[in-house]
């Protein structure tokens, strides 16, 4: 009997890692979202939202909806989808809000359907999420959360992912209670780049992808660095070069803007490091009278995952709990 009903939990994601804007993205295991999708026998797509966002429930300007409905342009017959989400992920955060929405829509209806798709299929799919909410079909985000760990998107056009195997790394989530759109993150940046620059870029995104694939912290702490892109944004994240020198100064091998931003992201090879950036990340904002959240977590390999239970209800996920049933 096929299966009607399903309840995923679509992971954040940190995209870019600093030097590697628009191609490089990461798994994490918290904040998330979750989502229960029914197969219906017609052809329309309801969506609610749970979460106290207002979100828009239209599936049109919805990126669930819009990832569904570019989904069901590829199916023959009449069928549609009811989808129920409670975000975890605070939309405008830069911790891939839209695209865990997006990827764990698709995610979960390709399991009602039998796997009918590949993970690249699914990809597609939710990049017409993230073109609704930014303006532009990037999968640095919606790449990891479906495929889990670090990805590398080495093209969007004959699109080409690769999973890149990395060793254990602790990700410190700094966000700053501000929201910061990633429509108007991407108008700030120039246009044009200097070639040294480009060149400096190129030598730390291969640096890092080396680092990870070699298990070399070293050689990923001198890679993390951006020439290009986060002199731009960083502008317009309040406390952010005090809040990265203080989690250098704490030991964590580097780190950036997650995404657009608000969000910081530190990376650590150990979790005492990665509590102590959080702690020092803390005081800095209490000093500035600014809210913030913070999240600690190692690099979730599984993304989209299933949900046994019945109800969308958050539970505990911490980090010894990674026991998720892979989709």
């Amino acid at each position: 009997m096929k299966q009607k009903k399903i309840n995923v939990k679509a992971p954040a994601t940190v995209a870019n890692l600093v030097c590697g804007f628009d191609i490089l993205g990461m798994a994490l295991y918290n904040p998330f979202d979750q989502i229960q999708l029914t197969l219906l026998d017609q052809p329309v797509i309801r969506i609610t939202h749970t979460d106290g966002f207002g979100l828009p429930e239209e599936p049109e300007n919805n990126v669930m909806g819009v990832a569904l409905m570019a989904m069901l342009r590829e199916i023959p017959g009449s069928i549609g989808f009811e989808v129920v989400c409670r975000k975890g992920i605070k939309p405008g955060s830069g911790i891939g809000s839209s695209a865990a929405s997006a990827a764990g829509a698709v995610a979960g209806a390709n399991k009602l359907l039998g796997n009918r798709f590949s993970l690249s299929d699914l990809i597609r799919f939710a990049m017409e999420g993230e073109k609704l909410a930014s303006g532009a079909r990037h999968a640095d985000n919606v790449a990891p959360a479906i495929y889990g760990g670090i990805t590398l998107i080495r093209s969007t056009s004959e699109l080409d992912i690769i999973r890149i195997p990395a060793p254990e790394l602790f990700v410190t989530i700094i966000h700053p209670q501000i929201e910061v759109k990633t429509s108007d993150a991407r108008q700030i940046l120039k246009t044009r780049i200097e070639l040294k620059d480009a060149v400096i870029q190129w030598g730390n995104v291969a640096g890092l992808v080396a680092g990870l694939l070699s298990n070399d912290y070293g050689l990923i702490s001198r890679s993390l660095k951006d020439v290009i892109v986060e002199p731009q944004r960083s502008i317009l994240i309040p406390g952010f070069p005090e809040v990265k020198a203080a989690g250098l100064r704490a030991g964590a091998l580097g780190g950036g803007i997650s995404g657009s931003g608000p969000a910081l992201f530190m990376m650590s090879s150990n979790a005492d490091t990665a509590n102590k950036v959080e702690q020092e990340a803390r005081l800095i904002y209490k000093a500035m009278n600014l809210e913030v959240e913070c999240y600690v977590s190692t690099v979730n390999p599984h993304g989209v995952t299933e949900e046994s239970d019945d109800a969308i209800a958050i539970p505990d996920y911490s980090l010894s709990n990674k026991k998720d049933a892979l989709l």
